[in-house]
């Protein structure tokens, strides 16, 4: 049994003496055995399948997949007989074959575990026979010659995938899986179904009906991204002709432009594409292929800053939007649009071999928003572990890009930058920064201003890069490791306890007098390459004048001399074994002082580099692969390859174009349904969420129905629940004034409102995300009876004032002791007089609010401050006849009610 901290041996294992003589640290790889699977030929299992597995759990525990399984067998005998397959919508094709399937499962009944009409209980054959499902073999036999696209992509993803098992990394699916979606057939009317034309459309108008295509040409669909998931959704819509109709139309946005990278998966483009828009280009790959398609490409992001151009007839001219997004954060926006505007929203996402979808319905299924997905990585790892005791390549590689990357070509000269050019703007920045990271951005400059003033005549060269390069080779792979060893074997002496244990692995570090010198000489040419990028220095490219240009140099490794042993030297604490350097107040501020002095005039200027994973002659992925297996080097971790620094570092999402092809051809088949409305006609229950792993075989094909909205305690008896479907409507006309507003509420719900304040979107109306500022706060009311008397002796407050000014706590005792002849009663007097006008000034400001209407009580709260903010605003404020608002509010006996925002409507 092993874990990650032990590894445990059965005492009668052989290789138990191999362990005896082991004390510590040591490297351990799994090794997984092999699993050996066996599978019937397709004769077999047509036979011998008594329950074939169905893609809808329910349906397969109900045995509803041995009418398609009998009739995959019958269809192949159908073929035989007749040398064509059966014919579309041809009755006496579906008659024929549908006495096939009887004949053949009467014929099975005699043998044990094969595939027959029988009752299935719980998903096990009962042996008790019952009748066919006649109508759904015939509409097998009907529209066997029919294809629909999301199927092809559903069955074309999966089936992929199964050959790529043939390497043997993944779990095949068990023989067979088979899906059926009956609720799209539309065959009560033959006019319907009926095409008289070769369309390009007919196999749909078959299945579904001419009536669904014209709905489908008229759609008007928002597709939010156009990545991989969304070029695999735009194919759909092209394909099935949804927006060419009069009204109909596509828009598709998407802020990126088309990497090298995304080419392998992401298949609507091509090289000539790279360094275009995603959506742009997408928009145009689908247009050749079905040019009544009516589309516009965006290059909009969606989300609070857009809203002058994403606003109210946008949202409400739609009939669906659809997700192809890859963050949470966007994500929970356009659910929070749909939520407002009550539209469906399709939903889906992938991760390598896992896959997920899910379809919101308006007030049928829950939201997006009700669940607690975030963008945080679950796994986040320590820094003590990043910087003193990786483990694993992935600690390397995060390590280098998180520090040595961003310190060094990144944040650093962005850093030096702002000091340079404005710094007064820079150590307003500073104010705004952690202790850790301000100590980061000084260390940063102070490191940069160093190499100018290292500089031979403030000069720099590539040759003086070099020397850099290889001062940080020293003060990263070296110095700092033998600085830990040290102390860590000064700890291990003093408190008797092993440090290195566990996952803690005693690094070794660097020596530049090490006969091999390939992984010192890659760093130094990446990391010479990139300073001299930062410096807008031309740089040596071809690697063998680059080791003639080592060699002219006379690069020495520094000596090294032990740290004093305390911990403002940089030693390691017991509690944490990590580095207490950053939290010396005493050096930040030495920092900042020299910074303050420093003469900025004939500083260079300094280039920072974006991180871009895919420009090969950057030297960014070069040095990150350096960096990272100099790292593993230290500590003897296993060394990782170019293009798995690239895919992590680069923060690559593993889409596979199988998992993105199924999951997209699934919810291809949900908007069917949507067109269909069946959501109106048959509710949430037809629907299908999934939540799919390609590469665990056929136990992890889970799909289930939507779940019903989340129900919300009200703690009211009427209304006693909602949902986050709902608001609460109200017109100026029942509320002008923020008074009637208040007294409206109050009375038709029975409640005393405590605050009203802008309506943050989220979970509902109980949201953590709670406005500081609010339209009416019942604390600001209870100030209307504070008073201030002031008279003889001293003045008369109310205890509410001192919570609001404190400061005049002292002036009231003061004017309470001297006596009225007291020169100094004039200071304290002053103080009162100030404090009182300011209440004043509170009152007469939160009654012209009280008393005036709510528009303008939300214009004036809300509207910034920013200039150009206020322009942004005043736009979206003008276009809009209301405005979304929380309510903070408790009954007679103090219990907290909950209520659904208010939509607020104003002239």
């Amino acid at each position: 049994m092993f874990n990650r901290l032990a590894l445990v041996l059965d005492d009668e294992s052989e290789t138990l003496n191999a362990f005896l003589s082991y004390q510590v640290g040591g490297l351990l790889n799994q090794v997984r055995p092999p699993i050996k699977k066996s599978y019937k030929s397709l004769k077999e299992t047509l036979e011998q399948t008594p329950v074939p597995q169905m893609l809808r759990g329910e349906e397969w525990e109900l045995g509803h997949g041995i009418e398609i399984h009998l009739a995959s067998q019958a269809v192949l005998d159908f073929y035989k007989s007749k040398n064509y397959w059966p014919r579309l919508h041809n009755d006496d094709d579906a008659k024929e074959f549908t006495d096939m399937c009887v004949c053949l499962s009467e014929s099975r009944q005699a043998f044990d575990g094969h595939c027959w009409s029988q009752k299935v209980e719980w998903g096990f054959p009962s042996g008790e026979s019952r009748k066919l499902d006649r109508k759904r073999i015939g509409r097998y036999a009907r529209l066997f010659e029919t294809e629909l696209t999301g199927f092809c992509a559903f069955l074309g993803g999966a089936a992929a995938q199964e050959v790529l098992k043939k390497s043997g990394k993944f779990t095949p699916i068990n023989q067979w899986i088979h899906h059926d979606e009956s609720s799209l057939v539309v065959d009560e009317c033959t006019s319907n179904i009926s095409s008289l034309s070769d369309s390009r459309y007919a196999y749909q108008i078959a299945i579904m009906g001419k009536d669904f295509q014209e709905r489908a040409a008229q759609q008007r669909v928002f597709l939010v991204g156009c990545g991989a998931l969304g070029c695999e959704y735009l194919k759909g819509l092209a394909l099935m002709g949804i927006g060419t109709g009069r009204n109909g139309k596509i828009w598709v946005t998407d802020m990126d432009r088309i990497e090298v990278s995304n080419l392998s998966r992401q298949f609507l483009f091509r090289q000539d594409d790279v360094g275009h828009p995603k959506s742009v280009r997408g928009a145009l790959a689908v247009q050749k292929w079905n040019a009544s398609l009516k589309i516009e490409a965006l290059e909009r992001r969606v989300g609070d800053e857009t809203e002058d151009f994403f606003n109210d007839i946008f949202w409400e001219s739609l009939d669906l939007c659809w997700n192809a997004l890859d963050n949470v954060q966007a994500r929970r926006y356009t659910d929070s649009k749909c939520l407002l505007y009550s539209k469906p929203l399709l939903e889906s996402g992938t991760l390598g071999t896992k896959c997920n979808h899910e379809v919101i319905l308006p007030f049928r299924t829950s939201t997006y928003n009700d669940g607690n997905e975030n963008d945080e990585d679950e796994n986040q790892i320590a820094m003590c572990t990043l910087r003193s005791f990786p483990y694993l390549p992935l600690h390397c590689i995060e390590f280098a890009k998180q520090s040595y990357f961003s310190d060094y070509f990144e944040f650093g000269p962005d850093q030096y930058e702002t000091f340079r050019t404005d710094k007064v703007v820079f150590f307003e920045q500073l104010d705004s920064m952690d202790c850790d990271e301000q100590y980061r951005a000084l260390t940063m400059i102070s490191s940069l201003l160093q190499i100018q003033k290292q500089a031979t005549g403030g000069a720099i060269d590539f040759f003086f890069l070099i020397q850099v390069a290889f001062d940080r080779l020293m003060g990263d792979y070296r110095t700092p490791i033998l600085n830990l060893c040290y102390s860590a074997d000064a700890m291990e002496e003093s408190s008797g306890k092993k440090f290195w244990t566990g996952t803690k692995r005693r690094p070794r570090p660097v020596d530049w007098n090490a006969s091999d010198k390939t992984l010192l000489m890659e760093y130094l040419y990446s990391t010479s390459g990139l300073y001299a990028a930062v410096w807008n220095i031309d740089c040596v490219r071809d690697r063998n004048t680059f080791e003639k240009m080592i060699n002219g140099l006379t690069l020495q490794q520094p000596e090294w001399s032990p740290p004093s042993l305390d911990n403002d030297s940089g030693m390691l604490t017991e509690e944490e074994g990590e580095d207490t350097t950053t939290n010396n107040e005493d050096k930040l501020e030495k920092l900042k002082a020299d910074l303050y002095n420093f003469d900025t005039s004939n500083l260079q200027k300094a280039y920072p580099q974006e991180f871009e994973k895919d420009d090969d002659l950057n030297f960014h992925i070069d040095f990150l692969t350096a960096a990272t297996n100099l790292r593993a080097w230290n500590y003897e971790i296993k060394e990782s390859p170019r293009h798995k620094v690239k895919v992590i570092a680069g923060r690559i999402i593993p889409a596979l174009a199988t998992t993105t092809a199924m999951v997209c051809g699934l919810v291809d088949i949900e908007y069917c349904k949507l067109v269909l409305n069946l959501h109106s006609s048959r509710g949430r229950e037809v629907f299908l969420n999934s939540n799919i792993n390609l590469a665990a075989g056929s136990s992890n094909f889970t799909t289930f129905c939507p779940d019903p909205p989340v129900a919300i305690i009200t703690n009211l008896k009427s209304p006693n629940q909602f949902t986050y479907w709902d608001k609460i409507l109200i017109s100026y006309r029942k509320a002008e004034s923020v008074e009637q507003l208040v007294q409206y509420v109050s009375k038709l719900y029975g409640v005393t409102v405590d605050r009203l304040f802008s309506f943050q979107g989220g979970n509902g109306n109980n949201s953590s995300k709670k406005d500081s500022k609010s339209v009416y706060d019942a604390i600001d009311k209870q100030k209307l009876n504070w008073k201030i008397t002031v008279g003889d002796g001293a003045p008369k407050v109310s205890d509410g004032v001192y919570t609001q000014w404190p400061q005049i706590r002292m002036a009231v005792r003061m004017l309470g002791q001297l006596p009225s002849s007291s020169k100094q009663r004039s200071i304290f007097e002053s103080q009162i007089q100030t404090v009182k006008r300011a209440l004043d000034t509170t009152k007469e400001s939160f009654q012209q609010s009280f008393t005036g209407s709510v528009k303008d009580a939300y214009f004036n709260t809300y509207r910034p401050d920013d200039e150009e903010k206020q322009n942004y605003f005043d736009s979206v404020f003008s276009s809009r006849r209301y405005f979304l608002l929380s309510v903070d509010c408790h009954n007679d006996s103090g219990k907290e009610i909950i209520l659904p925002p208010i939509q607020y409507t104003f002239a």
